[in-house]
């Protein structure tokens, strides 16, 4: 049985310069790949404030769910990635906050960058639907 597969774009202009779909559905399962806090002007929000950022982050992570189908409610799993690790506190609280009726299966790790240097938090969210 082939399972339906259904590629979402943000327009954001990495997409198209690295070759990748903002989500992927495919069949229930919904996949959204590493969102920053970019704005729908494509500047990025937040700079300098990992709270703002992660707020922005998780705005268009469920954006790119909605257009999956998908809701907060199907999350089961989430991975972060900071810039800054001594600032997990801060990012920890905008994902409870969004997350925390869920509490889906998540991992937060230090990277040494992110591709825009203004950029602090990047977040990947898997989801089942149904």
């Amino acid at each position: 049985m082939e399972l339906k597969r259904t590629n979402i774009s943000s327009g954001v202009k990495f997409e198209s310069i690295v070759g990748y779909s903002r989500a992927v559905r495919v069949g229930p399962f919904v996949y959204v790949t590493g969102t920053t806090a970019t704005g729908a002007d494509g500047e990025i929000v937040g700079v300098g404030d990992m709270y703002a950022q992660a707020k922005q982050v998780i705005a268009n992570v469920v954006s790119a769910l909605a257009k999956a189908g998908a809701q907060v409610e199907h999350v089961v799993r989430t991975r972060i990635f900071v810039t800054d690790i001594a600032q997990w506190e801060a990012v920890g609280r905008a994902h409870r906050e969004a997350f925390g009726h869920v509490m889906p299966a998540t991992t937060m790790v230090e990277v040494s960058k992110l591709i825009d240097p203004r950029m602090m938090v990047e977040i990947e969210a898997d989801a089942v639907v149904g």
